[in-house]
C-alpha cells in the first residue's frame, strides 16, 4: 500500500480546497420591507408571507 513520504501542509491542503465553498441559499428581498429572506419562507423581519401577515410582530 502506498504511503505518502511527507505530510501535506496546511497551505497545500487549503490551496487544493479553494473550490469547496458554502453557497448562499436562495435569498430574495421581501416585497414588504425589503429585507433579504429565504425563498418560500416567512420574513423574519416583518412576519409577512405572500402579501399577508402570518406572524404578529412582538413589541
Amino acid at each position: 500500500m502506498a504511503v505518502p513520504a511527507r505530510r501535506t501542509s496546511k497551505a497545500k491542503k487549503a490551496k487544493r480546497r479553494t473550490h469547496y465553498k458554502l453557497t448562499i441559499q436562495g435569498l430574495n428581498p421581501c416585497p414588504n420591507c425589503g429585507e433579504l429572506k429565504r425563498s418560500h419562507h416567512v420574513c423574519a423581519n416583518c412576519g409577512q408571507y405572500d402579501g399577508s401577515e402570518v406572524v404578529a410582530k412582538q413589541a
